[in-house]
């Protein structure tokens, strides 16, 4: 689509207000067609001059109706205040009507209005048609306000409670909305109150630097007695006021403070700010004192009363800056004068002027002119005179310091902080929003605040500029100028690169190195900038340009996710408009699904979930990768604990694959549900079955593949009883058939079921050892790899004693399993880290190590491994003396339903046996333990419940025992530990 001819429309959020006659259809009654014409005509010009005074559009006259837009065709920051403020000043205009209308003996007239902001459609450039909800609600609202009453919606409500006064009312059941609407009754706004509060009373968190420059420039003011002019610049909400208000705090007592600041809009606004001067330096009467020894003093006072408003014959601008300057220097002849100055980036030409004045001629008084401005003023000022102070965004330390001190009234979970962080990259403001926000409960979407001030700066910028940011802003948070020169219409393409230095000087956006050669990088300055200019556009220009960038993407390597990504949201847009696009959408899902199965191979199980939902969400229900992606699928959920939802997806995987005739990946399926089946529910006999059935199909079919996967779960069962040694003759050849497939997840899996067979079974530990290492020195860049062989090395070298080497591997394993969000192969890992710290003479960090793992188990799904975890918890725990402890765990195995396995059962007879008083019992618990052992091939498992019997009868023999099955493992480490206790004993 050329984006020439794209259409005109775009997003706004506005505030819309409706005021109709209340008793209309009585006054049509009553009155002749034409005085009720004349009547209306005087009522429609009395209520649009209200609406324009304060910057609204009168979209429309419907009868005795009057709709009125705030934000079209220009988004202010404080529309919605606007709105209320036109809305109670229609209410006054009408009063004073009404006494004109009593006057005429004319019939009073009463207004019914209804506020509400939101997000609506509008055409561009001056054209005010709007539609959306929030014009419906504000219909609604007006329909259900009483004679002369204003009622707003809870979006309007948010933008304006810090300067209005509102009663709440009881929701509104509307005509044609599916909820009741919130609504609130206007009782009054507040004079010079801002929209929003503002927390300047938390105490100042960095700064530091910024508040000793300020400091010295009023020391030097105060040295050299002159004027200084100082203006710290910063977007909105980054600190000024804040800065400012410590500054004044620390000053006062030594300095004269006088403050006023400047409004974006009203009659008589260029010399407001001066009337505020006078306020804060006590009235007119603590004026007329500062400047009653001065000779021109009476000449003062008069100029004075010109710019005020005070009766005088007016005076010349050039007269008004001279007493202004005069006032300023006679309240600093006894000690400095701060003038501070907020919102200075609002102030009239002329009042500009005047500062500019006093800057350059005062002399002879200390006097400094602390302006706060955003960066706008120097759009309209670049040769502002004075020093300059930019304040950058709070570091990610001062944030969370800001948090904690915001805590105390908006506390949140610590995730909700670190998001909240995050995304308000060192915006004081938006921070604190945005804890609000959260504490209240709402959704963690823009607060309305926010979007308001981010809106109506956008909204200031010249059309190019406001389109190449948008175009940046469907590339991404980090852009390339290569790319949104593509993006926009041929005629604008050249200019592409002089906008984004025009937006960089505005501080929108900012230089980013590039990943690409030759080719200039960008960032946005905030990720809710990028957010509101990509709210700005219209759904159907968003797909375009998503698609559209692919093409760019595609000749720049793109990735499979982000290329993907794009497409999926050309296709989200285009059937959110009614024109779905199935070819688009199956496009999108190959990619993603080729993302997810990336993300699964490489372990990265929290990647994987989402790229292979979103996947599946786009294809087709006969897409030939459907039935393999949701088998992924199942094992990414499986991973990640959600087994009842694992089972569901992999059982729509085997039966899609049985409907299409593919007895490959049909058996893919039943061989993953038998082995899962085996882990969750002791079912080892029909894995057995399944797997060998799945050795002589495969083996047909001539699939390495599928023969790894069936012999590593033969493997598994040989693990699951405890047979170590066949487990690791299966996984041997499953690691060969799996390398000849070229699979590298297979690879891992099966090279993992190895390295835990060597760890746990008979083989001596150097051979095993050895065995791994080679293992290890294979993996390569195959991180998840590294980290399964890493656990199991860790354990056989502790066995030698090599303690720093073993934390060392466990440690960067552990590292990497949080990392990627593998928390079933991290559980695993938690035993061998107990193992490890057991060794090692560390017995808290043992049992600390496995009341993680059991932690995650007890959440729920996989039982017989969550009662394998109780009975180790309860052993470790029943051999350190902490009987309470121990007794709680031996309930959980003894609760447990089903046939235990003998190692399960080994630890909690042994556990048992070390708990019960009695000697017969415990002798009787101990040796049922010794026997459930002897059954596995488990020689540390043997050696350990030895010494149970050995600790429970007192006889050395049983701990020789021991000790000569930890030396047949090579576990040199409990070895000597054993032979210590025998010769103890």
């Amino acid at each position: 689509m050329d984006m020439a001819s794209a259409p005109a429309a775009v997003r706004k959020t506005v505030t819309v207000l409706f005021c109709d006659l209340a008793g209309s259809t009585e006054l049509g009654e009553r009155l002749d067609p034409e005085p009720l014409r004349a009547l209306l005509a005087r009522w429609h010009n009395t209520m649009a001059d209200a609406v324009e005074r304060h910057g609204g559009t009168v979209e429309k006259f419907i009868g005795d109706a009057l709709m009125a837009v705030f934000g079209v065709p220009h988004v202010h920051e404080d529309d919605a205040l606007r709105a209320v403020r036109a809305g109670v000043e229609m209410r006054a205009e009408l009063l004073r009507l009404n006494r004109e209308l009593v006057a005429e003996r004319r019939p009073e007239l009463h207004v019914r209005i209804g506020i509400n902001s939101g997000e609506v459609v509008t055409g561009g450039g001056t054209t005010t048609l709007v539609t959306g909800d929030a014009v419906n609600t504000a219909k609604r609202l007006e329909e259900a306000a009483g004679a002369d009453e204003i009622l707003i919606g809870a979006a309007t409500r948010r933008l304006v409670e810090n300067a209005t006064e509102l009663q709440p009312l009881a929701a509104v059941a509307a005509r044609g909305k599916r909820r009741p609407v919130e609504a609130w009754r206007v009782l009054g706004t507040i004079a010079g109150a801002a929209p929003f509060a503002r927390r300047l009373d938390a105490p100042l968190v960095g700064r530091q630097r910024e508040l000793a420059f300020l400091r010295e420039e009023l020391a030097g003011a105060e040295r050299e007695q002159a004027c200084r002019i100082v203006t710290v610049y910063g977007a909105a909400g980054i600190g000024k006021s804040r800065l400012a208000a410590e500054l004044l705090a620390d000053v006062r007592g030594q300095a004269a403070v006088l403050t006023a600041r400047f409004l974006p809009y009203g009659d008589g606004i260029t010399f407001l700010p001066l009337t505020e001067l006078v306020h804060s330096a006590g009235g007119d009467a603590a004026i007329a004192a500062a400047v009653e020894a001065e000779p021109d003093g009476a000449l003062i006072l008069e100029r004075l009363g010109s710019a005020t408003g005070a009766p005088a014959e007016p005076s010349s601008s050039e007269e008004v800056f001279w007493a202004i300057r005069r006032l300023l220097e006679s309240l600093a002849r006894e000690r400095l004068l701060v003038v501070c100055l907020e919102d200075v980036h609002w102030a009239q030409p002329t009042f500009l002027d005047l500062l500019e004045y006093v800057a350059g001629w005062s002399r002879g008084a200390p006097v400094v002119l602390l302006c706060l401005a955003r960066p706008d003023l120097l759009d309209t000022r670049p040769r502002w005179p004075g020093l300059s102070l930019a304040l950058d965004p709070l570091s990610d330390s001062e944030c969370e310091q800001l948090l904690a001190e915001l805590a105390a009234e908006w506390p949140l979970e610590p995730e909700a902080r670190e998001r909240v962080c995050e995304a308000a990259e060192g915006n004081p403001l938006f921070l604190e929003q945005m804890v609000a926000m959260l504490a209240e409960g709402r959704a963690a979407t823009l607060p309305p605040t926010i979007q308001a001030l981010l809106a109506a700066r956008l909204d200031r910028l010249e059309p190019l500029e406001r389109a190449v940011l948008e175009r940046a802003a469907v590339v991404g948070k980090e852009f390339w100028r290569s790319a949104v020169a593509e993006l926009s219409p041929q005629e604008d393409r050249a200019q592409v690169g002089s906008v984004l230095l025009s937006l960089v000087r505005k501080e929108l956006v900012r230089p980013e190195p590039s990943a690409l050669l030759g080719e200039d990088g960008f960032r946005f300055r905030h990720a809710l900038i990028r957010d509101a200019a990509y709210g700005g556009m219209p759904k159907r220009l968003r797909a375009d340009l998503h698609e559209r960038f692919v093409g760019w993407l595609e000749r720049h390597d793109g990735e499979d996710e982000l290329v993907g990504y794009h497409l999926e949201q050309a296709h989200r847009y285009r059937a959110e408009l009614g024109e779905r696009d199935e070819a688009l959408a199956a496009r999108a899902g190959e990619l993603l699904g080729t993302a997810g199965s990336r993300a699964a191979a490489r372990g990265d199980a929290a990647a994987a979930l989402t790229l292979l939902r979103r996947s599946l969400a786009l294809l087709p229900p006969q897409h030939v990768l459907r039935v393999g992606l949701l088998r992924e699928l199942s094992t990414a959920l499986w991973l990640d604990g959600e087994v009842d939802a694992a089972e569901l997806t992999l059982s729509e995987s085997i039966d899609a694959a049985r409907s299409g005739g593919d007895a490959r990946l049909e058996w893919y399926g039943r061989l993953e549900r038998a082995a899962r089946n085996a882990t969750t529910q002791g079912a080892t006999e029909a894995l057995v079955v399944t797997a060998e059935q799945a050795v002589r199909i495969f083996g047909e079919l001539g699939d390495d593949l599928g023969l790894a996967r069936a012999w590593r779960r033969l493997g598994l069962v040989a693990h699951t009883e405890r047979r170590f040694a066949d487990a690791a003759v299966a996984c041997e050849r499953a690691l060969t058939h799996a390398l000849a497939s070229g699979d590298e997840q297979e690879r891992a899996r099966a090279a993992d079921s190895l390295c835990t067979a060597l760890l746990f079974g008979p083989a001596h530990v150097d051979a095993a050892a050895e065995r791994v290492e080679e293992i290890l020195a294979s993996a390569e860049r195959n991180v998840v790899l590294r980290a399964h062989v890493s656990t199991s090395l860790a354990g056989l070298v502790a066995m030698r004693g090599e303690f720093d080497r073993a934390r060392e591997l466990y440690r960067e394993a552990g590292g990497v399993y949080d990392e990627l969000g593998l928390r079933l192969p991290r559980v695993g890992w938690t035993e061998v880290v107990s193992a490890i710290e057991l060794l090692a003479g560390d017995p808290a960090a043992a049992m600390q190590a496995l009341a993680d793992g059991y932690k995650v188990l007890d959440a729920g799904g996989l039982d017989s491994l969550r009662t394998y975890y109780a009975a180790l918890l309860a052993f470790v725990l029943a051999e350190q003396g902490e009987t309470a402890a121990a007794h709680r765990f031996a309930r959980v195995c003894e609760r447990a339903e089903g046939a235990a396995d003998h190692d399960t059962t080994a630890r909690l007879r042994a556990a048992q046996a070390l708990l019960v008083s009695e000697r017969h019992d415990g002798e009787r618990l101990a040796r049922e333990a010794a026997a459930a052992a002897d059954r596995t091939d488990n020689l540390n498992l043997r050696a350990e419940v030895r010494l149970t019997l050995a600790r429970v009868l007192g006889d050395p023999a049983e701990a020789a025992e021991a000790r000569r099955l930890f030396e047949a493992k090579g576990n040199v480490a409990a070895a000597a530990a054993a032979g210590v206790w025998s010769l103890q004993t």
